[in-house]
């Protein structure tokens, strides 16, 4: 069947079969070539709790916040991207199109971090999809999160590919007083063009760049995570990357591989089609000879680092780039150790001055 063409705008160009449904919609031959970027809706997502958790030995974290389901920065290559299908949605535009509000996160996280039930450990903020996506410039979900965690001072560690995160320097720099703050800003390329059609909706890499630098002016522990590292397509640019970040301000780094989950397999093949066909054997061959001859490797032990000589010439590559710039591979320690649980009064004190 004929690929659709490119949608501006969108990672995605079509919705993969959702692997829990048994029907599938199949489009007509000349209806591929009528598609049109669907606009975005927002959905209320009621979800009774917000703090999530794992047991994932490789995940670097055991609880997280996720204000929204689903993303509109549309990267081609997330893997987050099946968390939709449980939603009965599709991996694909659904994912980036579709996005759950989760309208009550930060009275749900200010109950949750209120119980003697919680132990105060670190919570990651975009351990699945972006809290900082275009919606939240308008909601300001993540900042109402932000202002609850200082309220607590329980600690927080930001994922996120958006210059949005500048806007909370505030609250960010108040809970850095306190060890309980650091941001890594995701940097996947250093090419623009590369960057606007593979992250179509995020902030382009010279304005992350200038988040890293406002953030550690502002005395916030920031780093950056080079993730996904692409084979064969922008696993090169790491010595680039890493000394461009340091000389913004970055203090630490880390990196992933690509992984390809369920349909992000299809989505990443169809976009490699589309955008770089020269290059697409090659990429796909590459991304095999690191997941064990597939294009995916879900096993804890070798999913975020890969296996083989590409993924450890990956490895020593990111190593030795960052030996060079003065950047540790190492996360700042944050610190449980300043957190409290207001009392009512208190909180209102807090609203008010705010």
């Amino acid at each position: 069947m004929k690929a659709p063409p490119p949608l501006r705008g969108r990672g995605s160009v079509a919705n993969p079969k959702n692997r829990f449904e048994s029907i599938e919609l199949v489009p007509e031959p000349a209806e591929i070539d009528q598609v049109s970027s669907p606009s975005t809706q927002f959905h209320t997502d009621s979800s009774k709790t917000i703090i999530a958790y794992n047991d994932s030995p490789d995940v670097g974290f055991d609880a997280s916040i996720n204000p929204y389901r689903g993303c509109e920065h549309g990267c081609v290559y997330c893997y987050a991207r099946p968390t939709h299908e449980y939603l009965g949605f599709s991996a694909g535009l659904d994912f980036e199109t579709k996005i759950m509000v989760k309208e009550k996160a930060p009275e749900l996280l200010r109950e949750e971090l209120s119980s003697p039930k919680w132990g105060p450990r670190v919570l990651a903020m975009s351990g699945v999809t972006d809290c900082y996506q275009p919606i939240e410039k308008r909601l300001k979900l993540t900042r109402r999160c932000l202002e609850a965690l200082l309220e607590f001072r329980n600690p927080v560690v930001i994922v996120t590919k958006n210059f949005l995160v500048t806007r909370d320097i505030d609250l960010l720099s108040e809970l850095a007083r306190y060890q309980c703050a650091a941001v890594l800003i995701s940097l996947t390329t250093l090419d623009q063009r590369l960057s606007g059609v593979m992250e179509p909706r995020a902030s382009r890499p010279d304005h992350r760049l200038e988040a890293i630098a406002a953030l550690s002016q502002a005395g916030i522990p920031v780093g950056f995570l080079l993730a996904p590292m692409i084979p064969a397509l922008t696993d090169a640019e790491a010595p680039a990357i890493v000394q461009t970040a340091a000389r913004a301000g970055a203090g630490f780094g880390s990196y992933a591989p690509l992984r390809l989950p369920h349909a992000v397999k299809s989505i990443f093949e169809s976009w490699l089609e589309q955008h770089y066909p020269e290059k697409k054997e090659k990429v796909l061959n590459r991304i095999r000879a690191i997941r064990g001859g597939k294009l995916n490797d879900p096993n804890f032990n070798s999913r975020m680092r890969g296996e083989g000589i590409f993924a450890e010439q990956m490895a020593e590559l990111f190593r030795v780039a960052c030996k060079k710039a003065g950047i540790s591979e190492q996360r700042p320690r944050l610190s449980t150790e300043h957190f409290r649980r207001p009392s009512g009064s208190q909180l209102n004190l807090f609203h008010a001055q705010t």
